[in-house]
């Protein structure tokens, strides 16, 4: 289809790329957590936005540029573990009653979500790795393949964070009643992060 090497299977990856948990899913939640299901759209949005930028630098053959220098494709990793790192930290030594380590605010969701999307080592492998494998060199045609993938991306990336905004909003309620449970969810949160910035640099 459009050059796309087995759609149906490019659909299905996508959709398990989605579904392992990852530092974008925890963006996702906290956002809805914090500011409710608008909240959680907004990170939506940032997250796409991330997601397009890595599959258009691919594109523009970010890909090759790594493969043919890893020096800078350590860097790339230093960087993205260096960042989810220092978020990790916070959300762990966050003292009780204090605010939210990482400043998340109404009109810095997208912008948050957009930035880990960008340094996150799943979402980098996936485009600077996986992606290409869907291209089918044979039946390729140009620019209207790679629109035809972000666009496929993008509206399955949105399906798929608005359900789960819709059900993290759902529960929000009670998490926030029971402020014991949300710190510990914070912390747990930040654990994850860290351990994704520690695998990132030790693999």
């Amino acid at each position: 289809m459009l050059g796309i090497a087995d759609y149906g299977a490019f659909c299905a990856a996508i959709v398990i790329f989605l579904a392992l948990p990852g530092p974008g899913t925890l963006a996702l939640l906290n956002s809805t957590a914090k500011g409710g299901f608008r909240a959680g759209a907004a990170a939506t949005a940032g997250l796409i936005a991330g997601d397009q930028a890595l599959l258009w630098l691919a594109v523009a053959g970010v890909a090759a540029l790594l493969a043919a220098h890893p020096l800078l494709f350590q860097g790339v990793q230093w960087l993205g573990a260096g960042y989810l790192g220092w978020i990790g930290l916070r959300l762990i030594f966050a003292r009780q009653g204090a605010a939210s380590p990482v400043t998340i605010r109404p009109r810095h969701y997208a912008r948050q979500a957009f930035l880990i999307t960008l340094l996150n080592p799943k979402a980098i492998v996936f485009y600077m790795a996986f992606f290409p494998l869907f291209i089918d060199p044979a039946a390729h045609r140009g620019a209207l393949t790679f629109v035809a993938m972000a666009a496929t991306i993008a509206v399955i990336t949105a399906i798929y964070c608005l359900l789960l905004c819709a059900f993290a909003q759902a529960v929000s309620a009670q998490v926030r009643a029971h402020q014991r449970i949300a710190r510990w969810l914070e912390r747990l949160a930040g654990i994850v992060l860290l351990a994704f910035g520690i695998r990132l640099v030790s693999t």
